[in-house]
């Protein structure tokens, strides 16, 4: 008999001109978020937290679902088991703080059907690009298990509560053209058009400084969780006045003044 062949990895990564392609890649499993493709994705993310080369993440996936969320044969299989399902959840959340603490834009590109986690996991990058016939959903209370941890993420980037409690309370999906409009996705797209927004968002990104945006990146997340608007203010004046230090930040005003294209320090 001939050997088994080795099972292709559940997260693939490759790394081009400064931008790191991250790829759900297990579709015939609807790319569900097993803790192996969990361990497997934070470990990617960390390893790019740290690469000064990359100035980019797009997040994608193979396949018509872009993620149906935890993998629910591995979570029944483990029934009983509460370390299991603490650890399952940790990783879950800490897939999703490292894409918020990356120092890169990440770009959720999504084809297809994004559910429970997987809605969770688009809801933290800094952009999300949909193609017309893409779905959301936080479908958990069909199954007895309401989506109390992709909530957290949703919530925050949905505009509205009320949507919000309407996706958890139903478990329906939303189009992606109403995704949009409550504000969980920055653009939807034809299907033929979505490699090519991508790559116009991503070039554009490219085209200026990566530590000005890493700067700016962290500076946002922190103001946007300050509740006391004085003190987002002052937070924000801080950060202001660092960035004026950097060379980067001299050379742009230089550059505009002067009427020419900035050089930036870190390309």
């Amino acid at each position: 008999m001939p050997p088994p062949e080795d099972k292709p990895s559940p997260v693939l990564l490759n790394l081009e001109g400064g931008v790191a392609t991250i790829t759900l890649n297990n579709p015939r499993e609807r790319n569900a978020l097993s803790v192996g493709t969990m361990e497997k994705l934070l470990s990617h993310l960390k390893n790019l937290g740290s690469n000064s080369n990359v100035r980019v993440a797009v997040l994608r996936a193979e396949g018509p679902v872009f993620s149906s969320g935890h993998n629910l044969k591995e979570m029944k299989a483990a029934e009983g088991d509460s370390t299991y399902y603490e650890y399952h959840f940790r990783l879950s959340s800490s897939v999703c703080e490292a894409i918020r603490s990356l120092p890169v834009p990440v770009i959720a590109q999504v084809n297809g059907l994004a559910t429970a986690a997987g809605a969770q996991l688009v809801s933290m990058c800094d952009l999300v690009i949909a193609t017309e016939d893409s779905h959301f959903a936080t479908p958990g209370v069909k199954i007895g298990l309401f989506c109390t941890t992709p909530a957290v993420a949703v919530g925050r980037a949905i505009d509205s509560r009320k949507k919000m409690m309407e996706m958890l309370l139903t478990g329906d999906p939303i189009t992606a053209q109403e995704a949009e409009r409550y504000g969980l996705v920055n653009r939807v797209v034809p299907k033929d058009k979505l490699e090519e927004t991508t790559r116009e968002i991503v070039n554009k990104i490219l085209s200026y400084s990566g530590s000005v945006i890493a700067l700016g990146k962290k500076a946002f997340y922190q103001q946007m969780a300050e509740p006391d608007i004085t003190k987002a203010f002052r937070m924000a004046e801080q950060v202001m006045v660092k960035n004026a230090h950097k060379d980067d930040c001299q050379e742009g005003m230089a550059a505009f003044i002067e009427k020419r294209k900035p050089r930036w320090s870190n390309k």
